[in-house]
């Protein structure tokens, strides 16, 4: 029920970090702790190479587009949740 992986060319790709469970609420809420730790470590190097102006704006513009993936997950995860929450109604034997 959730994503398949695969690679540009269509192979199948696997790794242990996928952690796809065909729960759209629970598949969301493990992107947005993924980039919750993401913008964490950026936050921990940007601290660790202060005197390093170059580096830093590379890790300023890694850490922001963590912050700009949070907030789609988070919209997606609401958008979910909202027809989730959709009363459904049923009509001469079709569902509507």
């Amino acid at each position: 029920m959730g994503v398949y992986p695969q690679a540009a060319a269509g192979w199948p790709w696997n790794a242990a970090t996928i952690a796809v469970k065909g729960d759209p609420i629970a598949d969301l809420q493990e992107d947005l702790a993924a980039e919750q730790k993401a913008r964490a470590t950026y936050e921990k190097l940007i601290d660790l190479c202060a005197d390093e102006k170059d580096v830093i704006d590379v890790l300023r513009f890694l850490r922001e587009r963590e912050v700009v993936h949070f907030q789609r997950f988070g919209e997606a995860l609401r958008c979910v949740q909202d027809k989730l929450a959709e009363k459904k109604y049923y009509m001469n034997g079709n569902f509507m």
